[in-house]
């Protein structure tokens, strides 16, 4: 699970298309989201079950702490591939 830089409003659209609405049980249900750092705006969020595969671009700048330096792009939605298909990033070389 991750996030990208903002969606174009197409992709957007189909993206929608392909997500489900999480239940009552889904583990934020509850929390609010900022829209930023030091933001004190609260997003809307609609919580979705962690189903959908996207294919994302990133760059090898990682901090310190290992994490991505920079947002992910989006590229496509992965309909052909369930999270099973996907490898854990704890598995891979870095």
């Amino acid at each position: 699970m991750g996030r990208s830089t903002t969606l174009p409003q197409t992709a957007s659209r189909a993206v929608a298309a392909l997500l489900t609405p999480a239940g009552d049980d889904h583990p934020w249900t509850g929390w609010t989201f900022s829209a930023g750092w030091g933001s004190r705006e609260s997003l809307h969020v609609t919580l979705v079950t962690p189903e959908l595969v996207v294919e994302v671009g990133v760059d090898v700048a990682r901090d310190n702490a290992g994490r991505w330096r920079h947002p992910a792009s989006w590229h496509r939605p992965r309909p052909d591939l369930s999270p099973a298909d996907v490898p854990d990033f704890a598995g891979l070389a870095g």
